[in-house]
C-alpha cells in the first residue's frame, strides 16, 4: 500500500510520523509519500517538499507564498496521475489542503482528513468542500463527529487528538530540571510561539509583561521556550533590542517541555502546546497578537467564544486569553502576580486543569486512526471505542495556532 501524506504545521509533522508509526504496525510494507518536516522524514517517508517551512498564517502571509502552493499543488497532482497512490492523508492545515483534496479526487483517489480544520468555529460553509471532497473524517474533538454528520459528512469518526499520544511518549531530561531547580525563585515560562512571525508579534508583549513583574517581584525567573537555535537567536536579538533589561532571564531551544514541567506559570501563544500546558495543569495565559486589519478581517469569521483549544475543551475560560491587537502585558503581569502571590489562587488555576485533563486526556489517538484508515481503504470501517469521554458538546472555541491556517 502507497499513501501519500501531507502535514503544514509542526505539530502536525509530528502528527504524521507518529500516524505512520502506527499504520506501519499493521502494514509494514506500507510506503509513505508526501509534504511535511523533519519528524515524517525521519519515519523513511520520501518527503517531496519540507512544507513545514511554508507555516504561514493570515491572509496576506499566504498571498505571499501563493505562487509556492500553486506549485506545490501542482506537483503534488502530477504524483496522483503518475503514480496513483492508494489514499492521499492530510494532517490540519486547510487552504493548501482543499486543493490537494480537489485534486487527488479529480484523479479517483481516497481523501482521508486526519486533524481536520476547525470549520464549525470559523469557516462553516466550507463543509461542502468536505461533501466533496474527503471521503473519510477523522475527528479529534468530542462533537466534531456529530457536527460533520448534521451537515451531511457520514464518514465522520472521532478518534481523539493525537497530541496527548505524543505527551505520553515525552522524555524530559532530569538533569536539567535538577540544575534548574536549584537556582531557586518562582519560574514564569515564556512560549512565543512556533512560526518566527509569531514569535515576533508576541514575544515583545511578553517582554514588557516580564518586566512587569519583575518591578514587584525580584525573586521570580524567567526562561523562555524557542522552538529551535534560529528562533532562540531571534529571541535574542530582541531582548537586546528591547531596552528591557531582565538579570533573571534565560533562553532555550528544544526544552518546552522541560520549561513547562519547571515553571510555576506560564503566558503561551494559543497553539496545540495548550493541550501539554493542560497535561501539567500549569496556570498560563493564552495570547495571540495580531494586525488590527487583520483582527477586524478574522472577527467577521470566527463565530466562537474562544482560541484556546483547552478553553474549548473545558467549555469554559479556565487559562485566560487574548486574542487582540493591543498591549495587554499588563493583564498578563496581574494574571501572573495573582497566581504567585496567592497559592490558593494557583492551586484553584491547577486543579481545573487537572479535572478537565481527567476527562479529556485520551491516548491512543493515532492507533485508532491508522485502524480507521486501513478499514476504510479494505471496505470494513466500523467506529472505534475510546476510553474516555465523547459526548456531544456544544462547538464554541476556536484554536487559533493550528486551524487559522
Amino acid at each position: 500500500m502507497r499513501l501519500f501524506i501531507s502535514a503544514g504545521e509542526p505539530s502536525g509533522d509530528l502528527h504524521a510520523a507518529n500516524l505512520v508509526h502506527a499504520i506501519r504496525e499493521r502494514l509494514p510494507e506500507a510506503e509513505f509519500v508526501g509534504f511535511g518536516g523533519p519528524h515524517l522524514q525521519k519515519t523513511g517517508a520520501r518527503v517531496l517538499y519540507p512544507l513545514v517551512d511554508l507555516a504561514v498564517m493570515w491572509f496576506g502571509r499566504v498571498l505571499l507564498n501563493l505562487h509556492k502552493f500553486s506549485r506545490l499543488a501542482t506537483e503534488a497532482e502530477r504524483y496522483f496521475r503518475d503514480e496513483r497512490p492508494d489514499a492521499v492523508i492530510l494532517i490540519d492545515y486547510p487552504g493548501f489542503h482543499w486543493a490537494l483534496a480537489k485534486r487527488a479526487k479529480r484523479h479517483g483517489i481516497p481523501v482521508i482528513y486526519f486533524v481536520p480544520p476547525q470549520l464549525w468555529a470559523w469557516a462553516g460553509w466550507r463543509v461542502e468542500k468536505v461533501r466533496k471532497w474527503v471521503d473519510l473524517v477523522l475527528c479529534s474533538l468530542p462533537f466534531e463527529s456529530d457536527w460533520y454528520h448534521e451537515r451531511g459528512v457520514s464518514g465522520a469518526v472521532y478518534v481523539g487528538h493525537p497530541y496527548f499520544d505524543e505527551l505520553a511518549e515525552r522524555l524530559v531530561d532530569p538533569a536539567f530540571l535538577v540544575e534548574q531547580t536549584s537556582r531557586g525563585g518562582p519560574v514564569i515560562a515564556l512560549l512565543p510561539g512556533s512560526r518566527t512571525q509569531e514569535v515576533r508579534k508576541n514575544m515583545p508583549m511578553m517582554l514588557r509583561a516580564a518586566a512587569r513583574v519583575a518591578q514587584e517581584r525580584k525573586d521570580v525567573r524567567f526562561v523562555v521556550a524557542c522552538l529551535h537555535d534560529r528562533h532562540r537567536e531571534l529571541v535574542h536579538e530582541m531582548v537586546k533590542g528591547s531596552g528591557i533589561y531582565l538579570d533573571a532571564l534565560q533562553i532555550h531551544s528544544a526544552r518546552t517541555a522541560e520549561l513547562i514541567r519547571l515553571a510555576d506559570v506560564a503566558w503561551s501563544v494559543s497553539g496545540s502546546v495548550g493541550l501539554e500546558l493542560m497535561a501539567e495543569a500549569l496556570p498560563t495565559v493564552v495570547i495571540y497578537k495580531i494586525r488590527r486589519l487583520d483582527l477586524m478581517v478574522a472577527r467577521q469569521f470566527i463565530k466562537s467564544k474562544y482560541i484556546s483549544l483547552v478553553n474549548l475543551l473545558a467549555d469554559a475560560e479556565v487559562m485566560p486569553e487574548y486574542l487582540t491587537d493591543r498591549d495587554v502585558s499588563a493583564e498578563m503581569a496581574a494574571w501572573a502576580l495573582r497566581w504567585l502571590n496567592d497559592p490558593e489562587e494557583r492551586e484553584r488555576a491547577a486543579a481545573a486543569l487537572v479535572e478537565l485533563r481527567g476527562r479529556v486526556a485520551v491516548p491512543g489517538a493515532s492507533e485508532r486512526a491508522a485502524d480507521q484508515i486501513i478499514e476504510h481503504l479494505q471496505g470494513r470501517a466500523t467506529a472505534p471505542t475510546l476510553a474516555g469521554p465523547h459526548q456531544r458538546r456544544e462547538a464554541v472555541g476556536v484554536e487559533v495556532n493550528d486551524d487559522a491556517t
